[in-house]
């Protein structure tokens, strides 16, 4: 068994999928900090990445190369501890951008630790935000 530490933080990651890139308000965002207002008295260290300020390609792998920033942000996915995707919903369906999140998620399966046989997604917490 794992004992955590009162001294751990843990950390979670917000993933706004609006197609908004910044400054340009966000609803999405605004439900974001809500909710990370929430978390961190509780001790949790809080950060957001907005998809749409980053150049993502298509693919279904962790690095498509040619300038792909999607490594960037996988990096900060396995850091940490919880994932939180939050997304516009428009026409009863998710964005864009949370479509490209998953496909490229996808990719991690091929990560797999060699020792352990986990994929880097292996045990962290999941929560969605949606607005619309």
């Amino acid at each position: 068994m794992t004992i955590i530490s009162s001294d751990t933080k843990l950390k979670a990651l917000f993933l706004n999928c609006t197609l908004k890139k910044s400054p340009a308000v966000s609803n999405t965002e605004c439900l974001i900090d809500k909710v990370a207002d929430l978390m961190k008295p509780q001790g949790v260290e809080c950060e957001t990445v907005r998809l749409a300020d980053y150049k993502i390609a298509w693919g279904t792998d962790s690095d498509m190369g040619d300038g792909d920033e999607w490594p960037k942000i996988y990096e900060k996915i396995k850091a940490a501890d919880i994932l939180i995707p939050s997304m516009p919903i428009s026409m009863g369906v998710r964005s864009s951008l949370c479509q490209l999140m998953c496909e490229r998620l996808d990719g991690s399966y091929r990560d797999m630790d060699p020792k352990t046989g986990q994929y880097p997604l292996y045990n962290k917490v999941v929560g969605v935000i949606v607005t619309g």
